[in-house]
């Protein structure tokens, strides 16, 4: 009885903490979708209008689901630049490399910096006119290649992904060093001795204790992708670049909600549906995340 009480009483403080910034606040968006608002005034109750408007009225439908294919877009290109390479630079910075702090701390370093500065930076280089990359690219021959990156429908996405990727590698792979670095280096003196070698040795021994280690990154990079919202807006704006092809849920909810160019009117109810959406993309995939974790885990045993 007494542990029980000692632990209520550490839990409930960061429980009130929790229900004040985190539990309430999104109660309160949850009910706001159920009313017109405009921001300024009284709320109109409409029930389940605002989400009919976002699943099956233009222009709404169209941008809502043009929003969704992007964010989920999103995700997957970041799958593949930040955690693969994450992964990789793990395995290089783990074979015992000199100078692997230096390379450690250089790799974490754009973790520590503002997203509106790296968004503004990178938009300065990758400027089709007085940009480094298009710079860098005529003076190695490869003028062909230069263009407006995000003035581009086909790749003013995958290039802010990269973008997104290159600040937050770092924080990956030092979650991919902690994992490797807890595997027992008896496990491969056993491998080397039964003849494993390179990609046997990774698979076998390697990767299966680092599937845990995945699972949280997973998770943690769809969670961020559906957050998304400072550095599209810091690097295409709210309309979400060219055609909108950058356009992901958050800049979407931020057009909505609180007005956009053009004179749109705020829509605070419409705003709210969308911000309940998105918590439900998140929270079912997070529980299929975690529920694949948990048969593998137990498929372990």
């Amino acid at each position: 009885m007494k542990f029980h009480k000692k632990l209520l009483l550490f839990i409930l403080p960061a429980f009130v903490i929790y229900s004040g910034f985190m539990l309430i606040p999104l109660i309160l968006s949850m009910r706001v979708s159920f009313y017109e608002f405009s921001g300024i005034g009284d709320m109109t109750f409409i029930g389940l209008d605002n989400f009919r408007r976002l699943l099956l009225e233009e222009p709404y439908s169209v941008r809502f689901f043009n929003a969704v294919g992007n964010t989920f877009e999103f995700f997957a290109y970041t799958m593949v630049f930040q955690n693969v390479t994450a992964l990789l630079l793990a395995l290089a910075l783990t074979r015992g490399l000199k100078f692997t702090g230096f390379f450690r701390t250089v790799i974490f370093i754009p973790v520590t910096l503002s997203l509106l500065m790296i968004g503004f930076v990178w938009t300065l280089m990758l400027n089709p006119n007085i940009g480094v990359i298009n710079e860098v690219l005529t003076m190695i021959g490869l003028e062909n290649l230069t263009r407006a990156w995000l003035g581009s429908e086909t790749w003013a996405l995958p290039v802010v992904t990269m973008v997104n990727a290159w600040q937050y590698t770092g924080l990956m792979v030092m979650l991919f060093v902690a994992g490797i670095q807890g595997i027992p280096e008896e496990r491969y003196e056993a491998a080397r001795i039964d003849g494993a070698r390179g990609w046997a040795m990774f698979r076998h021994i390697t990767l299966p204790p680092l599937y845990p280690i995945i699972g949280i990154v997973t998770i943690m990079t769809y969670m961020g992708v559906f957050n998304q919202f400072d550095l599209v807006y810091a690097m295409v704006g709210s309309t979400g670049g060219p055609r909108y092809s950058v356009d992901v849920l958050g800049t979407f909810f931020y057009r909505t909600a609180f007005g956009g160019s053009g004179g749109q009117m705020p829509q605070m109810g419409l705003g709210a549906a969308i911000a309940t959406m998105t918590f439900l993309f998140i929270a079912v995939a997070v529980c299929f995340f975690l529920y694949l974790s948990h048969l593998r885990a137990k498929g372990d045993r």
